[in-house]
């Protein structure tokens, strides 16, 4: 068994280490100037370096996103940020621009450099052109299918391959969409995408010209409010072995604007899986047990209906009628700290995020989707230590104490808790 990486998306400090204590082996990220992702991103090289040393401390790889669709104004820029990453020593850049290939190049040779999804390579002969321009990974386009993916490894089996396993997709061909940049001025391509295809339309009519007459056929539309380009996010947990088998080494989330909540959940759920492939889990315990993680990520995550994407065939599906499911759980605390008291307790420090209550049960998501259930009684305000049957998160603002009994085990920071709404 080649060794798998899970890599995640880190958009701030707090999502990385949430996503490498759920099992996540690399992240990536990368600052608004050259990002596709310039909303909610906290990052700047000060916070990259930190993000950096953290990492390697755990053995771990950050890589940097420089993925936009480049213009001469952001070349200018490019040569100092390569100088100050350049002593920060990220583990590899994600790059989709030859331009910008081409200047790493010239300003730091030994730089590794993998090839974003945003440069569209979906055949073979594009591989073999940039295994020849010194690439060392492609990150495949979403569009690939896996017959496709087999073709590739088998052509080129240096090359390392990584692939899309879970998050949005986008109804454009990986991204290339113009809607944002018409609609309000924010271009996708520079990273500003205010997500048009998941709005809601009103569609009237249309006005349809036939067999190059001036013949109108006017059809009015009898349902209103139709999410029309609304595509269905991606899950493939249930195809990681055949995505094994094809070549892919390196299993993608995505999500930079997600919270710690999905990064939890889906990294939790996917690194569980990826270990029971690792270990060559017997068939009919690995289906069952895929088959729960998949349920888990169905039920207890807002998402807009899965799909397979473009992994089987060349169709990807829309959700048309909403622009996302509901789900019955709500993320509402994340653990900051623990402390064992003189009693042999766990004190749990959480930051609230949304209503917790005594009496209610709450989930608990330790590491590897390992899920303990407790029911508190009490709960104390971390900062006066008043006693508390109620708790209002408002973004996290406020912290609690749950005291729990030693049996439960080892609760690590940064797990989070969700309830039943």
């Amino acid at each position: 068994m080649r060794k798998l990486e899970l890599l995640a998306p880190a958009g701030n400090l707090l999502k990385m280490k949430t996503a490498f204590t759920y099992g996540a082996t690399a992240v990536y990220l990368g600052i608004p100037d050259f990002s596709l992702r310039v909303r909610i991103n906290d990052f700047d090289l000060k916070s990259i370096k930190e993000a950096t040393d953290y990492a390697h401390r755990l053995g771990k790889k950050v890589y940097i996103t420089i993925n936009i669709f480049a213009h001469n104004q952001h070349l200018l820029k490019l040569p100092r940020y390569l100088k100050e990453l350049q002593k920060i020593k990220p583990d590899a850049l994600i790059v989709s621009d030859p331009g910008v290939i081409q200047v790493i190049k010239k300003h730091w040779p030994r730089a590794v450099i993998h090839l974003s999804t945003q440069a569209n390579c979906t055949n073979l002969a594009a591989v073999k052109f940039w295994a020849r321009q010194g690439i060392k990974r492609i990150i495949l386009g979403r569009e690939v299918t896996l017959s496709e993916i087999k073709e590739i490894h088998r052509a080129v089996p240096k090359m390392e391959l990584e692939y899309f396993v879970h998050g949005a997709m986008c109804m454009a061909y990986s991204g290339r969409c113009f809607l944002s940049k018409l609609f309000v001025d924010r271009s996708g391509n520079l990273g500003d995408c205010a997500q048009p295809c998941r709005w809601e339309y009103d569609v009237a009519k249309y006005l349809i010209k036939t067999g190059g007459h001036d013949e109108e056929l006017e059809l009015v539309e009898e349902k209103h409010g139709a999410y029309l380009l609304n595509s269905q996010d991606l899950c493939l947990i249930k195809y990681l072995k055949e995505l094994v088998g094809a070549g892919i080494t390196s299993f993608k989330i995505e999500g930079r604007a997600k919270s710690v909540y999905y990064q939890a959940i889906v990294c939790g759920t996917y690194s569980r899986a990826l270990d029971l492939l690792t270990k060559r889990t017997k068939t009919a315990a690995f289906k069952k047990e895929i088959d729960y993680l998949a349920k888990e990520l169905e039920t207890k995550l807002v998402h807009r209906g899965y799909t397979s994407g473009f992994l089987l065939s060349q169709k990807a599906n829309q959700n048309v009628a909403n622009s996302h499911n509901k789900s019955a759980w709500e993320f509402c605390g994340q653990v900051i700290k623990t402390e064992v008291t003189r009693q042999g307790k766990i004190k749990l420090f959480c930051q609230v995020h949304n209503t917790i209550r005594t009496g209610e049960i709450l989930e608990i998501i330790r590491p590897e989707y390992d899920i303990i259930k407790v029911q508190p009684k009490i709960f104390w305000d971390a900062k006066t230590d008043q006693e508390m049957n109620e708790a209002h998160g408002g973004g996290g603002s406020q912290m609690i104490v749950l005291e729990l009994a030693a049996t439960v085990g080892d609760i690590p920071n940064l797990t989070v808790l969700r309830r039943k709404i």
